[in-house]
C-alpha cells in the first residue's frame, strides 16, 4: 500500500468516528437518511402525487390463499371436482385432524359425525357424515363448506388455516366416513411425495 492510500483510509476512519453523540461524517448522506413521507400526504415523486399507491393489478398479500370458489351448492360440486388434498393418510395427520376436529367441529357435528353435538338441538343440527348427500361430497367439497360455510354453519377460514382445513378432511374423510384413499388420479388423491433425497 502506498502512502497516500494509508494516510486516506487513516483520515476517512478519524472522520467517521467522532466522540460522544456526534455523528460522524456521511458520504452521499441521502442514501443513508431517505425522504420520509406519511401515508396520506402529497408527494412530488409519484404520478399522481399521492404517496400511498394502490398495489398493482393481480397482486396477492403476503399469507393470503386465493380462493376462486363463491358459496353454493354448484360452486362447491366444482371446488370436488378441482380441488386435491395436499395431504397423504398417516397417523400424524389423522390425530392433527383428530384434534382440530374435536376442537372446532365436534361442538355441532358430535365425536362420531352424527350431527348430534352438544349444541346441535339449539339449532337445525348438521348432517351426519355418512348420510347420503355428505357420503357424495369429494374432498374438496368439504373444504369449501369448511372455507365458505353452509346454511346454518359459518366459514371458518379465520379461524383454520388451510392447511389445518385440510387435515380435517383427511379425518372425516378417513375416520368418521371410513372411507379409503382414493386411487392415483381422483381429487382424493394428493401428489406423491418428492423422492428422498433429491426433487421431484
Amino acid at each position: 500500500m502506498t502512502r497516500l492510500t494509508i494516510a486516506t483510509l487513516l483520515v476517512s476512519v478519524f472522520a467517521a468516528c467522532q466522540p460522544g453523540d456526534q455523528p460522524g461524517a456521511e458520504y452521499i448522506e441521502d442514501m443513508a437518511r431517505g425522504p420520509q413521507y406519511k401515508a396520506f400526504a402529497p408527494n412530488a415523486a409519484t404520478r399522481n402525487g399521492i404517496t400511498l399507491q394502490r398495489p398493482v393489478a393481480g397482486t396477492i398479500a403476503r399469507g393470503y390463499h386465493p380462493f376462486h370458489y363463491a358459496k353454493g351448492d354448484a360452486d362447491g360440486e366444482r371446488a370436488g371436482r378441482e380441488l386435491t388434498n395436499p395431504y397423504h393418510r398417516d397417523q400424524p395427520t389423522l390425530d392433527k385432524g383428530k384434534a382440530l376436529y374435536e376442537t372446532y367441529c365436534q361442538v355441532c357435528h358430535g365425536a362420531e359425525g352424527k350431527g348430534d353435538g352438544p349444541i346441535a338441538s339449539k339449532i337445525p343440527p348438521p348432517s351426519a357424515y355418512k348420510s347420503d348427500r355428505v357420503m357424495g361430497f369429494l374432498p374438496g367439497r368439504i373444504f369449501h363448506v369448511i372455507t365458505l360455510g353452509s346454511n346454518k354453519m359459518p366459514s371458518y377460514a379465520a379461524q383454520l388455516s388451510p392447511d389445518d382445513r385440510w387435515l380435517i378432511v383427511n379425518y372425516i374423510r378417513a375416520v368418521l366416513q371410513e372411507l379409503p384413499e382414493a386411487a392415483p388420479g381422483s381429487p382424493d388423491h394428493p401428489p406423491a411425495p418428492p423422492p428422498a433425497g433429491g426433487n421431484p
